[in-house]
């Protein structure tokens, strides 16, 4: 339940340049956040903090003396949760880190004790990239790993997309946890949150995503995580920043190899030179923590003989349009988007935002 010192303590960690150390060093002066938030000025000088810095938090709380009930009223409007760091349903992983968030807002659901799987890899996405993360995150979740990740457009979406077809994902945003960016996400986090995993941010309700809230959320992913997987990623992808900070915290580094004419691959190729484990299947990534299986073929539908044309000129890695499709089909195939719909609804087939096709499952 949450506590009337949660809020100040998040009232707190709202002054913007505050940090974990900063707020660490409050705790430990005061002992209660309440009396933290109604000191002075020369008080906060006496906790460790800078002249200066001690001038903007009480700036900072003279201007917004309002500020836990605030953040209150927010959460209770919102549908929010807020846990500080010695709540139980903190993850105490996470608590492991080098600067831990001091306090968490999430919609849906935390469990700490959960392990845990980060994906993450470029917004300029391939279609290789796309499937890979589709596919490596639906077989890890159905493993029993929730499946990490910073709902970003490109392979953090596709991540979380694959996840939510066999079990839980986590989604960490760099804004308020009330808040969709990209917007075209917003059904996504919301069916996230409905779906056992949750949608958690270190900051307030109604806090815009800003440049420098991204590498500071990149800390919450990899701490999370007992390992991170890196799909796709240039060589100054913001992914790598997830991956470097994962192996500051001592936890295991995956990577995707790509084509060696692909610049959207160099960071993985980089990473796997650096000792990344090499990642072409979900087993490879379960057998790290004792639960690779052999991989069983899933049952196939049958198929129609215009199904089955289609199905053969199909890829699982590289979409194709209608147009593309009918160029490469042998024999004639009436009624071409009747049996693309058809072929969706068995589940044999998948449709990007582009109007490409791809196979669902790869052989």
């Amino acid at each position: 339940m949450t506590t009337t010192e949660t809020f100040y303590l998040a009232a707190l960690a709202a002054c913007p340049g505050i940090g974990s150390q900063k707020l660490t060093h409050l705790s430990e002066f005061f002992g209660r956040a309440e009396d933290a938030w109604c000191a002075a000025e020369d008080a906060y000088c006496e906790a460790g903090l800078t002249v200066r810095f001690a001038r903007t938090l009480a700036d900072f709380v003279k201007k917004h003396p309002q500020e836990p009930e605030r953040i209150a009223s927010d959460c209770q409007r919102l549908g929010i949760n807020v846990i500080a760091i010695d709540d139980d349903r903190y993850p105490p992983i996470l608590k492991e880190i080098y600067n831990p968030p001091h306090v968490l807002y999430y919609r849906g659901t935390i469990d700490p004790q959960a392990e845990r799987i980060a994906v993450v890899g470029s917004r300029r996405f391939s279609p290789y990239g796309e499937a890979a993360a589709l596919d490596l995150a639906e077989k890890t979740a159905a493993a029993g790993f929730t499946i990490v990740s910073g709902a970003a457009r490109g392979i953090d979406t596709s991540a979380h997309k694959g996840a939510l077809k066999t079990g839980r994902t986590v989604a960490i945003l760099g804004c308020g946890c009330d808040i969709a960016y990209p917007a075209q996400n917003r059904r996504l986090l919301d069916e996230i949150a409905a779906k056992g995993g949750a949608v958690i941010s270190e900051y307030r309700p109604g806090t815009q995503p800003l440049p420098a809230f991204f590498p500071a959320r990149n800390r919450i992913i990899a701490g999370l995580a007992r390992g991170t997987l890196v799909v796709e990623a240039a060589r100054r992808s913001g992914s790598l920043i997830t991956a470097e900070l994962a192996l500051g915290e001592g936890r295991d580094v995956f990577a995707v190899p790509g084509s060696i004419f692909s610049r959207s691959s160099e960071g993985c190729h980089d990473l796997i030179r650096q000792g990344a484990r090499l990642v072409s299947r979900a087993q490879d990534i379960l057998a790290e923590y004792g639960k690779g299986q052999e991989e069983k073929r899933p049952h196939r539908p049958e198929m129609t003989l215009a199904e089955r044309r289609v199905y053969q000129v199909l890829s699982f890695d590289r979409p194709l349009a209608v147009d593309e499709i009918i160029q490469s089909l042998v024999g004639e195939v009436s009624n071409l988007p009747l049996v693309l719909m058809q072929m969706q609804q068995k589940g044999l087939i998948l449709e990007n935002e582009l109007h490409a096709y791809r196979r669902a499952e790869r052989e």
